[in-house]
């Protein structure tokens, strides 16, 4: 990645976390920290990645993305509105009851969303019976979802992998979003679901594993991810819950709540810094 595309989406990345913090906080409810720490991922994958086009959302051929982990649905409309699917001033009526934009993606109204998500691993089923039937109906789109960690304490997630193994999806890529907390605190001490990169191989998927936060190495994953025939891939993304946003970090206390004006001012005055030392 040459250093002129790497610092325009590092900005973008930056942009969708202010648009989380924005949301989140004038919904007065949310989830900013499994938010934020996908933001770089999302980045990639809407101004890189993904066959898609804004003006028409429903394009037969198109690639598709799943939200598994629902309830991170602030960085799925940050990413759609800052791409172009619709307005960005449309993302401060999060929540709302008379907003197209709600607590959990909706794909009958909500431009750009192409699976209604919230229960966690439901997504991820969805998009492996995507996949599926791109490959019964030879469409050469792809399909793409990205998972909690805390998520993958689902018993439907793994029942997800054995299929997708189990027929060969090669055009599926997961992304899991490995933070290391969940609401509860820590997922080792919840319910340990890792080693996420021994589990996914044994049930035949291939396994790559990035820092989420290093856009060189999530554009080498994806590519690598296109040369893989006869089994689906997932990028282990290491991340930071909160990235961004000094004292959301790494705190699960932010999971799910939204910051109060006083902290809200500081997660912005964070964010503005980095976009200033992106100029």
């Amino acid at each position: 990645m040459d250093k002129k595309k790497q610092l325009e989406l590092s900005r973008i990345a930056n942009d969708i976390r202010i648009d989380v913090i924005e949301g989140v906080y004038n919904a007065g409810c949310g989830h900013p920290g499994g938010s934020l720490s996908m933001a770089d991922v999302m980045a990639y994958l809407y101004f890189e990645e993904l066959r898609i086009d804004p003006k028409n959302p429903k394009w037969e051929d198109r690639d598709r993305f799943v939200l598994s982990k629902g309830h991170t649905a602030p960085v799925l409309y940050a990413a759609l509105a800052e791409r172009g699917f619709f307005p960005k001033e449309d993302l401060k009526t999060l929540r709302k009851t008379t907003s197209y934009l709600q607590g959990h993606p909706d794909m009958k109204g909500t431009p750009g969303v192409d699976m209604t998500t919230g229960s966690l691993g439901l997504g991820f089923s969805a998009a492996c019976g995507m996949a599926l039937s791109g490959k019964i109906n030879n469409k050469d789109y792809r399909v793409y979802t990205v998972l909690g960690d805390g998520e993958s304490e689902e018993g439907q997630v793994w029942e997800a992998a054995m299929f997708a193994a189990h027929y060969k999806l090669d055009n599926l890529v997961a992304v899991l979003d490995w933070n290391g907390l969940q609401i509860d605190g820590p997922i080792a001490e919840v319910m340990n679901p890792t080693p996420h990169d021994e589990k996914f191989r044994a049930f035949g998927w291939h396994v790559i594993s990035i820092c989420a936060h290093d856009l060189e190495a999530i554009e080498a994953a994806f590519a690598e991810a296109k040369t893989v025939k006869g089994k689906p891939t997932v990028i282990i993304a290491k991340s930071v819950k909160g990235k961004g946003v000094s004292y959301m970090e790494n705190a699960c206390e932010w999971h799910g709540q939204a910051p109060k004006e006083d902290l809200y001012k500081v997660a912005i005055e964070d964010l503005e810094k980095i976009a200033e030392s992106l100029k």
